[in-house]
């Protein structure tokens, strides 16, 4: 399951963010998205579990909680929107 991560500390970086869903089940892939000009964080990031019970139970145990002095924004991941050609 590929779960959203959002209203993350700029600071964090993809393993501090893989090692708090790994408390919960295997973390297949754990990514921050970060801006294309500036390359620092947008605040928000991506995980991938591949056992979608774990996954929601992360899901159910994170959203809300304090990551880094904020408090995250954690649900299931919806399918990315076309974008129309620039």
């Amino acid at each position: 399951m590929n779960i959203y991560v959002g209203n993350l500390p700029y600071s964090i970086d993809r393993d501090q963010l893989r090692e708090i869903f790994a408390a919960y089940g295997e973390v297949a892939a754990a990514r921050i998205v970060n801006d294309r000009d500036t390359g620092r964080s947008k605040g928000f990031g991506f995980v991938e579990m591949a056992d979608d019970a774990q996954a929601r139970a992360a899901i159910e145990a994170l959203n809300g909680s304090d990551i880094g002095g904020r408090k995250a924004v954690v649900n299931e991941a919806r399918p990315r929107e076309p974008r129309p050609m620039r």
